[in-house]
């Protein structure tokens, strides 16, 4: 949902985009499937971007971590700091932007213009998970930055990184209307749960889902996704998992 968002975003702002994604053997990697659908979807709407797939799933054998463990069962409930634990897989974000600051250093390369690099990352407004944080993409653009040359050719792009869910949703509501794109269409092709079934529908408990959830309601939207329930029961269950929480 974010990094769908966030192409949307710099579509609107005239970038030329070049989009990776990463199997790093994640349970939801329909989640994939469904990217290529939007990618689909937008050049057929006359938007052309390079998306590539990066195929690191080796490296789950390593990560251990319940998003990736199919052993290993997700937590439900509301985003809290004990539950965001077990799903983070060590080090990920460090993994996609290392990757991502070596393409576009070979983009310059090919291009000899210089380049933005971006992500969806946001911090939210509940518990954070560390490598989420601005301080976390200062120190470690400023790390790549020194270990490579040309490096002075790139620069960060982070428009979320303060921004809730419903922020970025309805940044991503505007951009639809301004370019003439289907929003139900594009966010029926997202995958924000990290347990859904071989259909990529979930039952809505788990905190991903819950932040998913509140934030189409917010925006006074309903979720163009299927869930294994009906809208009103998910959204009747996010709504009473929030305010316990809250109190």
């Amino acid at each position: 949902m974010d990094s769908t968002s966030l192409l949307l975003h710099l579509i609107n702002k005239k970038f030329n985009v070049h989009a990776l994604s990463f199997n790093y053997g994640q349970k939801h990697i329909l989640e994939l499937n469904k990217a290529k659908k939007n990618i689909a979807y937008l050049k057929n709407k006359g938007f052309d971007v390079s998306h590539t797939i990066v195929d690191i799933s080796d490296s789950s054998s390593l990560l251990d971590s319940s998003l990736t463990n199919k052993n290993s069962k997700i937590p439900q409930g509301y985003y809290i700091e004990e539950s965001m634990k077990d799903t983070v897989v060590p080090n990920r974000n460090s993994i996609f932007l290392s990757f991502l600051f070596g393409y576009c250093l070979t983009l310059y390369k090919k291009h000899n213009k210089k380049i933005t690099m971006s992500l969806g990352v946001h911090s939210g407004d509940h518990a954070i998970y560390p490598d989420c944080r601005p301080e976390f993409y200062d120190k470690i653009f400023e790390a790549f930055s020194i270990g490579n040359w040309d490096s002075e050719n790139l620069n960060l792009y982070l428009p979320y990184i303060n921004n809730n869910k419903y922020e970025i949703l309805k940044d991503a509501l505007n951009i639809c209307r301004n370019l003439k794109i289907n929003f139900n269409t594009i966010f029926s092709n997202t995958l924000t749960s990290y347990n859904p079934n071989i259909k990529g529908e979930s039952d809505g408990t788990t905190g991903s889902d819950i932040e998913r959830i509140l934030a189409f309601e917010k925006l006074g939207r309903k979720d163009p996704i299927n869930y294994k329930k009906s809208w009103e029961h998910v959204l009747k269950n996010a709504k009473k998992i929030e305010s316990e929480y809250n109190n």
